[in-house]
């Protein structure tokens, strides 16, 4: 079992998924195992109540949502953010792990 559950959320679930692939391998080569997924916006009271992740980054494109989401995650206990509009555009995943391991301490 992962040591950590990182989920990000975007519109569709679908401009994340390389985002998430580098982020297991930074996550990897730090020697982390964490379980790192993309989900729809629609999909996040399931994946809170079901799946409870340790931390949820908001895609920037849906970051006009962070209020109405943090509501969710604030009773749930869930840390979350919006992800770093340059960070997301230019795929550093090193640098969006980084940033859901410091809203994780």
């Amino acid at each position: 079992m992962a040591e950590k559950i990182i989920m990000l959320a975007c519109s569709a679930g679908m401009s994340t998924s390389m985002l998430v692939q580098r982020m297991e391998e930074a996550a990897k080569e730090n020697g982390k195992d964490y379980e790192i997924f993309a989900k729809s916006t629609s999909d996040i009271d399931d994946q809170i109540a079901n799946h409870k992740p340790d931390v949820l980054l908001l895609g920037p494109q849906v970051g006009y949502m962070k209020d109405e989401i943090k509501a969710k995650t604030d009773a749930a206990g869930i840390p979350m953010d919006v992800i770093n509009m340059m960070d997301y555009g230019m795929m550093k995943g090193a640098n969006v792990l980084q940033a859901a391991e410091k809203l994780m301490v």
